[in-house]
């Protein structure tokens, strides 16, 4: 098959599901390219990039001028000179009226040469592109996933006849969890065209290691998240400071970097947890491999942002519990669908520090539970979320949505 994988972002550090996703295509025999708007915000990148010369199918859509005027004369130049590509697919995206912008026809320059089985589209707004690149005729057929923020963010906001254009064009979509199925739903989305299919990872990459506390050795918590609101660093920061007044033997680790860094350093000061927490900045997929090797324990207070923005499945949390950390998480979204609560870790209510702190203590001043919390973790990730598993069911939708 001849597959296009449409992104924002290409590659992400934070979405390591996505290399998950292209390898396996790759490996299974398939023409895979990848289209994004933007390439990476970092230097650091994951090995498989290189390892399976990501970059080379790597391609990236034109940039559209921010003022209307030119962008209107840049439109009509890139009409003339690529309409003999394919005119019928150039006539159909200079429609404004019916795709709300220009945006869709600049996207399709990068296509226009192109003719694909599958569109496979990550997050909403790129499945909005998709449909329009579909209706086109640049491809056969189109498939949105949904990873659960851009539901409550950025569908929401899609004027309603173009969102119902977008349900009613793509062939099929793929929700992460249950409720983001559901909040589709609520949108419009036909419960007969959803699925549900939580992204997953390469389970051999993640060696389990039972956990266990050595002589002088300091409890490592560990959260792996980009600093932004909703995956609620300032509750975890505020729960450590409650731990620490029992136990001084603590070291919370925070890798990832985002726009709230200043003000969660900040927090840190006034909480007097500077002894006991460390900044890392972005790390790649084999720095975080190394992190929860080393860890003892995992922490991700999910919140819902004052703009709405949500968490979805939360991936983090099933690679640690794979690794074998006990897993510290809240009641939000998708989340309970990927912890077993009370077996390979805790779930508690969103913004509730001192329900985080009590069972952050409690993990804290039992070390013997971790070896069986974290061999259930494993357990229960390995039936669900094994990356190699996953590619075979989204193969079998492939071949499904072409007959």
């Amino acid at each position: 098959m001849k597959i296009a994988i449409l992104l924002s972002q290409f590659p992400a550090l934070s979405e390591t599901f996505i290399l998950d996703q292209v390898r396996e295509l790759l490996e299974a025999g398939h023409d895979i390219r990848v289209f994004a708007k933007h390439g990476s915000r970092t230097q650091k990148t994951h090995a498989d990039v290189q390892k399976y010369h990501l970059m080379e199918k790597a391609h990236y859509y034109v940039s559209i001028p921010r003022h209307k005027t030119a962008r209107l004369f840049k439109a009509l130049f890139l009409a003339a000179t690529h309409f003999h590509k394919n005119p019928a697919a150039v006539f159909s995206l200079l429609n404004i009226r019916r795709y709300g912008n220009l945006e869709k026809f600049f996207f399709s320059l990068s296509f226009l040469n192109e003719r694909f089985d599958i569109l496979h589209c990550h997050f909403a707004l790129n499945g909005l592109i998709g449909a329009a690149l579909k209706e086109s005729g640049i491809a056969k057929r189109c498939i949105t996933n949904f990873h659960g923020a851009e539901i409550n963010k950025e569908l929401l906001k899609v004027n309603k006849n173009h969102r119902n254009n977008f349900f009613k064009i793509n062939d099929l979509f793929i929700a992460n969890t249950e409720f983001t199925r559901q909040q589709a739903i609520k949108l419009g989305c036909p419960g007969d065209k959803i699925t549900v299919m939580p992204v997953g990872f390469q389970m051999d990459m993640f060696p389990f290691f039972e956990k266990a506390l050595g002589p002088e050795e300091k409890i490592r918590i560990l959260t792996v998240a980009r600093l932004v609101e909703k995956k609620g660093h300032a509750y975890a920061l505020r729960a450590v400071a409650q731990a620490v007044e029992l136990c001084k033997n603590i070291e919370y680790i925070i890798a990832g970097d985002g726009g709230l860094r200043n003000d969660l350093e900040n927090l840190t000061k006034s909480l007097k947890l500077e002894p006991y927490v460390k900044f890392l900045g972005w790390v790649n997929r084999e720095e975080v491999l190394r992190l929860y090797q080393q860890s003892h324990l995992f922490i991700l207070p999910s919140v819902t942002a004052k703009d709405g923005d949500r968490e979805g499945q939360g991936l983090v949390l099933q690679e640690a519990q794979a690794a074998g950390l006990p897993v510290i998480s809240t009641l939000h979204n998708g989340i309970p669908e990927g912890v077993w609560d009370g077996q390979s870790g805790f779930l508690v209510p969103e913004k509730d520090v001192d329900a985080l702190s009590e069972k952050l203590k409690y993990l804290i001043t039992h070390p013997e539970v971790w070896p069986q919390m974290g061999r259930s973790g494993r357990k229960f990730v390995e039936e669900r979320y094994d990356s190699k598993r996953l590619s075979q069911q989204l193969l079998g939708i492939y071949n499904k949505i072409l007959l």
